[in-house]
């Protein structure tokens, strides 16, 4: 398939797929032409990758899983597990911080106290008050010294 071709099965832009090509995602064999050919495969590895992305996995990581998956034909199911058990995990954690800091939001949401020092989310047990006080969050997010 050309590169026109599996855009518009896949529903990704070209200039997206020679994005993934760069980054080692997608390895289309070339004419003598030079002109991109992918196989039907190919539609495989760009769903795992649109999905990937989806739920937030980083296209390094993206890139370390298809490594160890077929290029030219679809993952047996074997092949699948491997990389589906590492994810897996990586969002299982991701769920348990999301939930974890829902509970917090829900318990602070509307209570108007505007205090870092006793705020469980950006001050639990106000840390920051025993190392210095002032605007401690901002002066380190800007690089700022204190006068």
């Amino acid at each position: 398939m050309t590169v026109g071709q599996i855009s518009r099965r896949s529903g990704v832009p070209v200039s997206t797929l020679h994005f993934y090509e760069s980054k080692g995602l997608l390895k289309p064999t070339r004419t003598a032409a030079n002109q991109r050919l992918y196989s039907r495969g190919m539609l495989r590895r760009i769903a795992i990758i649109k999905v990937a992305q989806r739920v937030g996995i980083p296209l390094a990581e993206v890139g370390e899983a298809l490594a160890v998956l077929p290029n030219d034909r679809k993952p047996t199911a074997a092949e699948w597990t491997q990389v589906s058990t590492k994810w897996a995990g990586v969002l299982q954690q991701r769920i348990d911080t999301l939930v974890h800091l829902k509970s917090d939001l829900e318990s602070c949401i509307g209570c108007g106290c505007l205090s870092l020092g006793e705020c469980p989310l950006v001050n639990p047990n106000d840390h920051l008050g025993k190392e210095q006080s002032g605007p401690v969050l901002l002066e380190r997010k800007n690089g700022a010294k204190k006068l």
